[in-house]
């Protein structure tokens, strides 16, 4: 039987840039740290990062997210704060657009994975 989420990770080619844009870039904690496995908390959820040897192959991508895998998507109060503190850690932005159900980011963090900040409207 599930009994709940694991954890969501990404591949990552520098670890510690990797720890560093995700603890002060999105507000993350670190858990546990080896070279083969990152632990991150965000706010009860576990995300993963895993080191790679080699370039972390690009998916298919857009204004809108990832088109194959998953896209993290985080919530944020203040969408225009965050995305100045995230463009100083690396991350390439993709799209910001207000749209009926909120403020959405769609940004890439140095590795190229892509993840989204929103701030709901409801």
């Amino acid at each position: 039987m599930i009994t709940g989420v694991q954890d969501i990770y990404y591949s990552v080619t520098q670890p510690k840039r990797a720890i560093q844009f995700y603890t002060e870039g999105l507000g993350m904690k670190l858990i546990d740290e080896s070279e083969y496995w990152i632990a991150l908390d965000c706010h009860g959820v576990k995300i993963g990062l895993h080191p790679e040897d080699g370039p972390i192959p690009q998916i298919p991508r857009d204004s809108h997210g990832a088109h194959a895998g998953a896209t993290l998507t985080l919530r944020s109060d203040n969408v225009p704060e965050d995305r100045k503190k995230l463009e100083k850690l690396g991350a390439k932005i993709l799209d910001e657009a207000d749209q009926p159900w909120g403020h959405m980011l769609v940004f890439e963090d140095p590795d190229g994975n892509v993840l989204k900040l929103m701030n709901p409207k409801y």
